[in-house]
C-alpha cells in the first residue's frame, strides 16, 4: 500500500473515533440506566466500535514512515487501547463475569468472530529489538558460562574387536546387497522395454488415424484432471476437506517486501528527524534567542510600570511554583494580576489563622455538624431528588478520554486538511519542528530572564520604597521561619525499603537468577498459536438462563486484554486499571503454561519461575527467601516488563500440606507474596501470574486474595478440537484426504485437552508413517490406540473446578445476581393479578376478626 492509502486509513480511523466521541459526550447529560441489560448493550457497542479504531490505528502506525504523524497516531492508539481496557472492567463489574457474548451485536455491527480478536500492537516488540537481541545475548552466555547449555555425555557401551567387526561386515554385507538389486532392477527394466518394442507391429498408422488417437489419449486425460480437481474444489467449499494451504503469489511476497522497506524508511526517517530536532533547537537558539530575550525583558518591565501606575507601588513578582513571568502576560490587565497577587497573599493569611481556630475546636462541634449534614441529605433523598442517580447505572469516569479527545484535536487542527502533496518521500515538516522548538527555547530563555528580572525589581524597591522594603522584607522571613517550623514538625518520616543488594550491579543479579534457575527463557510460543474456536451459542444459552463454558478464543482475549496489553505499553499500565495478579485455572493439558509462555513473547518480558518446585532447596530460611524475593523484584522492575510465575500455585496456600511434599515446603511464600505485590505500583509493568489444576485443594481466603482476577481455562470444545486436530495434522506435515474424518474425530475426544491431542499426534505420525502416507493413506482410527491410552478430564472434575469457581468473589457476586434476577421475575408473576390476592388476604383477615370478637 502507497502512502496516500494508509493517509485515507487514518483518516477514516480519525473519522470514527469522532463520531464515537460525539456518543461518549452526548450535548445532554444521559440519565441513569436501570436496564442492566440495556447498559451492557451500550458498553458492548463502544467495545467493539474502539476495538476497530484500534485495529485500523495499529495497522497505520505500524506503515506509516512520517515521523511526526507516527507520534500523533501512538498518542492516540495508546489511548484507544487504555479505554478498551475501562470498557471491559467496566462490563465485568456490570454482569459479575470475566467472559461477554457479543453474538447478537456482530451482524449489526457487520463484524465476523474474527473481528472481535484483540489486536497486538507489532511496536511493542519492534521497537525493542535491540534491546532483546542483546539481552538474548547476555542469557545465552550466561547458561554457557554455567554449563547449562552443554550436551549430556552420551554413554557408549564398549564391545570387543570381534563384536565390532561381525558389526561392520553385516553394514558392508547390507550395503552390496542394495547396490546388486538396483543394478539387476535396472537390467530387468531394460529387457521389459526390449520385449515391448517387439511385439509392436511393424505396420505404420495413417497420419489421420495417429491423430485421432493422440485426440483421445490427450482429451480423456485433460478432462480427469479437470474432474478431480472440481471435485476437490467442490468438497473444499462444502466444509468436507480442509483448504490446501497455497504458497505465496507473487503479489503477496511482493506485498511484504514492500512493508519490510517501508519499516526500514521509519528508521530512516527517525534518525533524520531526531537530528533535526538538535540542529533546528540550536538554529532558534542563536538566532531567535536574543530577541525573544529583549522582548520579554521589555514586557515585564512595562508591567512594572503599569502597575506602579496603578497601585502606586511596584508589585511582587510571581515565585516560580506559581509560573514565573508566564503567569503575568496570560492575558490579563496589570490591575488583575496585582488583584490576583493581593488576594493569595490574603488567602495564606486567613489559612493561617484557620488553622489555630480549627485545633481549638471540640469534638463535639464536628459531630453536630456531620449530624445535620446528615439530616439535610436524608431529607433530600425522601424529596427524590438523588433516587435516580442511586438506582440506575451510569458509566464511571475515564482517565483516557483526554488523551483521546486531544489526539482527535491535533489531527484535526494540524494534519486533516494539511497540504502533503510536494513531501512524497513523507519526510519531517521542519516548520512544525521550528515551532515547537521555538516554544521551547522561549520557557528556557524565560527562566534565565525572571532570574535578572526579580534582580531588577529588587534594585527598584530598593532605590524607590526603600523603608517599605524594609518592613516587608522583615515580616516575610519571619513568616517563613515560622512556616518551615511547623512544617518540620508536621511531617511524618515514610519508612524506606533497605536495598539489601545496593554494592552490587544489575548485571551480577541478573546472572545470579539466570545460574540458580530462577530467571528462565521463555519458549518462542505467539498468542495466537493457542488454537481455539469462537463460540457461537454463548448469547443463547444465557438468555436461557444457562450459564456457557467460555471458549478459547474467549481465554485468548482475556489474556490480551488482561496481560498483553497492559505489560506492552507503559502509558496504558500506569492509567489503566491496576492488575497486579492473575490466575489461571482449569485442567491439566488445556495450555496454561503456554499462555504465560505467549505473553512473555508478545511483549519481550522475562520471566521469573517461582514455582514451589523450583524453589526447593533455593535460598533456605526467612533471611534466604526475603532477599530472593528483593533480588527478583529489583531486577523484574529494572528490565521490566516482567512475568512472575508461580506453578501449581495452589501448593503456595494449602489447606493441608501433603507428606511426600513436606520436605519441598511449598508454603514457604504465603506469607511474603502479598506484601510483595502491594509493593508493584502502577509504574512497574511486573505482572505475577500463578497457575493450577487444582485449584480446590487451596484455601480459597488466602487464594483470592493475592490472586484478584481469576480466569477459567477450560476444556476445548466440538469447534476447538476440530480446528486443532486440523492445525496439529498440517502443521505435523500430514496429508489431510477424504479418508482422514476429522469430525468424528473431535466428536471422538470430547473431555479430551490440547495436551493429549497433541501426544496422540506425535505418536501416531512419525517419520515412517509420513513416508507411507502415497501409498496408505491416514484414517481416523490409527489414533485411536493412541487416545485410549490417556486418561480424559471426566464430568466429575470439571463440576469440582466449577464449584469451586463459584465460591470465589466474583463468582458470588454473580450467583447473587441471578438469584435477584429470579426473584423479581417471580414478583413480576405474582404482581399479574393483584386484586384477587388482596381481596383473599382481606377476606381471611375479616374472618379472623369475627372469630376473635365471638
Amino acid at each position: 500500500m502507497s502512502h496516500s492509502s494508509y493517509g485515507r486509513m487514518w483518516a477514516m480511523a480519525q473519522g470514527a473515533l469522532e463520531n464515537l466521541l460525539e456518543d461518549e459526550f452526548p450535548q445532554t447529560q444521559p440519565r441513569p440506566q436501570r436496564d442492566r441489560l440495556q447498559a451492557f448493550q451500550t458498553l458492548a457497542a463502544f467495545y467493539l466500535r474502539y476495538l476497530q479504531i484500534m485495529r485500523s490505528l495499529e495497522a497505520v502506525y505500524d506503515q506509516i514512515v512520517h515521523p511526526q504523524k507516527r507520534r500523533v497516531v501512538r498518542h492516540v492508539l495508546d489511548g484507544v487501547m487504555g479505554r478498551l481496557l475501562e470498557l471491559k472492567n467496566e462490563m465485568v463489574e456490570l454482569e459479575y463475569s470475566e467472559f461477554h457474548y457479543f453474538d447478537d451485536m456482530l451482524q449489526d455491527f457487520k463484524m465476523i468472530p474474527d473481528d472481535l480478536e484483540v489486536p497486538i500492537p507489532r511496536y511493542f516488540l519492534r521497537e525493542r529489538a535491540r534491546a532483546l537481541r542483546e539481552r538474548e545475548k547476555m542469557l545465552v552466555h550466561i547458561l554457557a558460562k554455567g554449563g547449562h547449555l552443554e550436551q549430556e555425555p552420551v554413554s557408549a557401551a564398549t564391545m570387543s574387536p570381534e563384536t565390532a567387526v561381525r558389526v561392520l561386515q553385516v553394514g558392508e554385507r547390507a550395503r552390496q546387497g542394495r547396490l546388486r538389486a538396483r543394478f539387476m532392477r535396472e537390467i530387468r527394466t531394460e529387457e521389459l522395454r526390449a520385449e515391448q518394442q517387439n511385439r509392436r507391429s511393424p505396420g505404420v498408422l495413417a497420419p489421420d488415424r495417429a491423430a485421432t488417437r493422440i485426440q483421445k489419449v490427450w482429451r480423456g486425460y485433460r478432462q480427469r484432471k479437470r474432474t478431480e480437481r472440481e471435485r476437490l474444489e467442490e468438497m473444499i467449499f462444502l466444509g468436507m476437506l480442509p483448504p490446501e494451504q497455497p504458497t505465496p503469489s507473487p503479489a503477496q511476497q511482493r506485498a511484504q517486501q514492500v512493508e519490510a522497506i517501508r519499516r526500514q524508511k521509519q528508521e530512516e526517517h527517525e534518525a533524520e528527524y531526531q537530528q533535526a530536532l538538535v540542529d533546528i533547537k540550536e538554529t532558534v537558539r542563536n538566532v531567535d534567542g536574543p530577541e525573544i530575550r529583549e522582548s520579554l525583558q521589555e514586557q515585564i518591565r512595562q508591567w512594572f510600570l503599569e502597575c506602579r501606575d496603578a497601585n502606586g507601588k511596584f508589585p511582587d513578582f510571581p515565585s516560580v511554583e506559581d509560573g514565573g513571568s508566564a503567569s503575568i502576560f496570560a492575558q490579563k490587565t496589570p490591575e488583575q494580576v496585582a488583584a490576583e497577587l493581593a488576594a493569595r497573599e490574603e488567602e495564606k493569611e486567613k489559612k493561617r489563622k484557620a488553622k489555630g481556630k480549627k485545633e481549638k475546636k471540640s469534638g463535639k462541634e464536628r459531630r453536630e455538624k456531620n449530624k445535620s449534614k446528615k439530616g439535610k441529605t436524608k431529607g433530600k433523598k425522601e424529596k427524590g431528588e438523588v433516587e435516580e442517580e442511586e438506582n440506575g447505572w451510569k458509566i464511571g469516569p475515564s482517565n483516557f478520554l483526554p488523551t483521546v479527545v486531544e489526539g482527535a484535536k491535533m489531527y484535526r487542527e494540524v494534519w486533516k486538511r494539511r497540504d502533503e502533496r510536494h513531501n512524497f518521500e513523507q519526510r519531517f515538516d521542519a516548520q512544525l519542528v521550528r515551532e515547537e522548538k521555538r516554544e521551547e527555547v522561549e520557557e528556557e530563555i524565560r527562566v534565565q530572564v525572571d532570574e535578572l528580572m526579580r534582580q531588577e525589581l529588587k534594585n527598584l524597591k530598593l532605590v524607590v520604597d526603600r523603608e517599605k522594603g524594609k518592613k516587608r522584607r522583615k515580616g516575610k522571613k519571619g513568616n517563613k521561619k515560622k512556616k518551615k517550623k511547623g512544617k518540620k514538625g508536621g511531617k511524618k518520616k515514610k519508612k524506606k525499603e533497605r536495598d539489601l543488594t545496593a554494592d552490587r550491579t544489575i548485571e551480577s543479579l541478573y546472572e545470579e537468577l539466570v545460574l540458580e534457575g530462577i530467571l528462565i527463557r521463555p519458549m518462542t510460543v505467539r498468542l495466537s498459536d493457542y488454537i481455539g474456536e469462537y463460540s457461537y451459542l454463548a448469547t443463547t444459552l444465557r438468555q436461557a438462563d444457562v450459564e456457557p463454558m467460555p471458549s478459547l478464543s474467549d481465554v485468548r482475549q482475556l489474556i490480551a486484554l488482561y496481560a498483553v496489553l497492559p505489560l506492552g505499553s507503559q502509558y496504558v499500565h500506569e492509567k489503566g486499571p491496576l492488575i497486579r495478579s492473575l490466575l489461571l485455572a482449569g485442567p491439566a493439558g488445556v495450555g496454561k503454561k503456554m499462555l504465560v509462555h505467549a505473553v512473555c513473547t508478545e511483549t519481550g518480558a522475562n520471566l521469573f519461575n517461582l514455582s514451589p518446585a523450583n524453589l526447593a532447596g533455593k535460598y533456605p530460611g526467612r533471611t534466604g527467601l526475603q532477599y530472593l524475593l528483593h533480588v527478583v523484584l529489583k531486577v523484574a522492575r529494572q528490565l521490566q516488563p516482567s512475568v512472575i510465575w508461580i506453578g501449581d500455585a495452589e501448593k503456595t496456600f494449602y489447606k493441608k500440606v501433603p507428606k511426600s511434599e513436606k520436605e519441598m515446603e511449598p508454603k514457604r511464600l504465603k506469607k511474603d507474596l502479598p506484601k510483595m505485590l502491594k509493593s508493584i505500583k502502577a509504574e512497574d509493568r511486573v505482572l505475577v501470574v500463578g497457575t493450577t489444576r487444582r485449584p480446590f485443594d487451596a484455601e480459597l481466603k488466602h487464594l483470592c486474595k493475592v490472586y484478584r482476577k481469576i480466569v477459567m481455562v477450560p476444556r476445548p470444545d466440538y469447534g476447538s478440537r476440530y480446528v486443532l486436530w486440523r492445525e496439529l495434522l498440517k502443521a505435523r506435515g500430514a496429508e489431510l484426504g477424504p479418508a482422514l474424518d476429522l469430525s468424528s474425530l473431535a466428536k471422538v475426544t470430547d473431555g479430551y485437552t490440547q495436551g493429549h491431542i497433541l501426544r496422540a499426534v506425535r505418536c501416531v505420525l512419525s517419520t515412517r508413517r509420513l513416508q507411507q502416507q502415497a501409498e496408505r493413506p491416514l484414517r481416523a482410527a490409527e489414533f485411536i490406540p493412541a487416545l485410549a491410552k490417556q486418561d480424559p478430564v471426566y464430568k466429575e472434575e470439571e463440576e469440582t473446578l466449577k464449584a469451586w469457581y463459584s465460591r470465589t468473589p466474583l463468582g458470588k457476586k454473580r450467583a447473587r445476581a441471578a438469584k435477584a434476577n429470579e426473584e423479581e421475575a417471580e414478583t413480576g408473576k405474582e404482581k399479574v393479578k393483584p386484586g384477587r390476592g388482596m381481596k383473599k388476604v382481606k377476606d381471611e383477615k375479616g374472618k379472623k376478626k369475627k372469630k376473635k370478637a365471638k
